[in-house]
């Protein structure tokens, strides 16, 4: 059973007042352990496209001066329990059900990229792209695995070279699922570390710009 709290819905950071969203393509943000709904909001969105509506998520368990998806106890760092993750994403779903957009798309940090992954696997018709930043894939299989190795769906995975904080064996973990269930585009920048900064924002920018007009293409 969940004990968890939900997660704060007036936390939301979004880009656009509600009667400026319209018929506009959502991108949902995730940020990493112990920050919360303004790092990664203030990083990418002014890089973004400007037809892109951003609505940054707080995470729900407060830790370490900030929020985390998934507790320190517990859960190691790139291992977290599958139930412990379930819940989480399964939060932001039910968010989620009350938010009408022509399209999503996923971008998470760290913790915040599990859980865009996590997302995806539990929900995998519901978004149409998903970056993962210094992130990694849970350890367990979902329902949506077998329909995610058919659709494979766009992946972005940003990561520094010189990052020391996601273990290698969750990174191999990534890799392998990666290769069966998407359609990856796999970045690992020197002189980067556990971070978000430089080239990799506009390559990100980049790669939600080429996601929306290639689903603009589709539709006409």
């Amino acid at each position: 059973m969940n004990r968890e709290p939900g997660m704060d819905r007036g936390a939301v950071l979004w880009s656009e007042e509600e009667r400026a969203r319209g018929a506009r393509p959502l991108l949902v943000m995730l940020h990493g352990w112990s920050y919360d709904e303004t790092h990664l909001y203030r990083l990418v969105t002014p890089r973004l496209p400007e037809e892109v509506v951003v609505a940054s998520v707080r995470a729900r368990i407060p830790e370490a001066g900030g929020y985390a998806w998934f507790p320190s106890t517990g859960n190691p760092i790139g291992d977290p329990r599958p139930a412990v993750a379930n819940a989480a994403a399964l939060d932001v779903l039910s968010w989620l059900e009350t938010i009408e957009a022509p399209s999503i798309g996923l971008l998470g940090f760290s913790q915040g990229g599990a859980m865009a992954h996590q997302l995806m696997r539990l929900a995998p018709h519901r978004f149409a792209y998903c970056v993962n930043l210094a992130g990694f894939v849970v350890r367990d299989e979902q329902p949506g695995d077998a329909s995610l190795s058919v659709t494979r769906p766009p992946v972005y995975w940003g990561r520094g070279r010189d990052d020391r904080v996601i273990p290698a064996g969750a990174l191999v973990r990534t890799e392998r699922w990666l290769a069966r269930h998407a359609t990856a585009e796999v970045h690992v920048y020197p002189g980067l570390g556990h971070d978000v900064r430089g080239r990799e924002i506009d390559d990100v920018a980049g790669f939600v710009g080429k996601q929306i007009r290639q689903r603009v293409f589709e539709e006409e």
